[in-house]
């Protein structure tokens, strides 16, 4: 009798195993299935690799994220991708900022052309720094970076708010491709929504006015960066606001001679040393690439030493975790996003 009722409960028992493992891998089916990766919601990016805010370097994005950097929300019914940086982290070679930030496997020279499109939200924005700084509380969600000579960059797209305003500004910066030192170089600011870079705080904690027609945090906007024989056309969208277009020859430089420096070079970059001019043909013949996602140019160097671009922002000795606690990080979601060839503005 008691052996027939051992058999008996040694035989539920591996039932009930059984039944357990299905369940334990039916569920772990179910999670595989409805994990989405950013190539799934932004399906270019077999065109791409990727620096994040921590220094992972990865070449191959089909399938890939990681918490915390590079990943997915849904919000509603619409899914983005989500790229988060510290103000302090690993940075690129070239920059003292972190970034999480995509970064264009195909090269091209502007007689060729590019173009990139991104529809995105800034959800967040370093919320330290110093108000004197033009750099502070700013992040960059698309650019064209030079690969050669002087490795310029044609064009940035900024994202800034001030604590405490409600709208931020989004304008573009033109770095010239310096004749010469290229430590005599400079970035010539346009406003899109808001303000252009030049407009600072008169002290470390004193804002400017909020813009009247800036953007919110979560507002969503759109641009466009086409490139095509030479010319650069950019169009900048959004709901609610006047659309804004800009032409750019990268074949001619608009600033080759003293006099072409604007005032707002003089006003912003003097105490800084920076007056140089740009070669005769900009960036002619020069290999460029477009990048998107979250630059984040609030990093914790010594205002003092460059009034310009060091933010002092805090930094937590590194702690991401830290930075990520206390509003020391940027954050940028695209939901859709193009890259290819560039096309005639008469197509547009």
């Amino acid at each position: 009798m008691k052996k027939t009722l051992f058999i008996a409960i040694l035989f539920l028992s591996i039932v009930a195993c059984k039944k357990n493992a299905k369940v334990t891998s039916e569920e772990k089916t179910n999670t595989e299935k409805i994990t989405k990766y950013p190539s799934d919601v932004i399906p270019f990016m077999d065109e791409w690799k990727i620096l994040l805010g921590d220094g992972t370097y990865v070449d191959s994005l089909i399938n890939y994220q990681k918490d915390n950097f590079f990943y997915v929300e849904t919000e509603g019914e619409t899914d983005w991708v989500v790229y988060k940086t510290p103000n302090s982290g690993v940075t690129s070679r070239t920059s003292s900022n972190t970034r999480t930030e995509l970064g264009q496997k195909k090269h091209w020279i502007p007689e060729v052309g590019g173009k990139l499109t991104g529809t995105l939200k800034v959800q967040h924005v370093s919320t330290s720094g110093d108000a004197r700084v033009a750099a502070s509380y700013s992040v960059v969600v698309g650019q064209i970076h030079s690969d050669e000579g002087h490795e310029n960059e044609p064009i940035k797209i900024f994202y800034k708010k001030f604590p405490g305003h409600t709208k931020g500004s989004v304008f573009w910066n033109y770095e010239i491709n310096t004749k010469g030192d290229n430590s005599k170089r400079w970035d010539y600011s346009k406003a899109i929504w808001g303000y252009d870079m030049s407009v600072v705080g008169t002290n470390p904690e004193t804002y400017p006015e909020e813009p009247k027609d800036g953007i919110a945090l979560g507002e969503e906007f759109s641009y466009t960066i086409n490139v095509y024989k030479g010319i650069m056309y950019l169009t900048f969208e959004s709901e609610g606001h006047e659309t804004i277009k800009f032409t750019k020859n990268l074949l001619k430089s608009d600033f080759s001679k003293k006099e072409d420096i604007p005032q707002q070079i003089w006003s912003l970059y003097a105490s800084i040393g920076r007056d140089g001019v740009e070669r005769e043909n900009a960036y002619a013949g020069e290999i460029n690439y477009f990048k998107q996602g979250a630059y984040n140019q609030t990093n914790g160097k010594n205002p003092e030493d460059n009034i310009v671009w060091y933010t002092g922002s805090e930094t937590y000795n590194g702690d991401i975790a830290k930075q990520y606690a206390n509003g020391c990080y940027s954050e940028v979601w695209f939901k859709e996003a193009t890259v290819g060839v560039g096309t005639s503005p008469n197509l547009e």
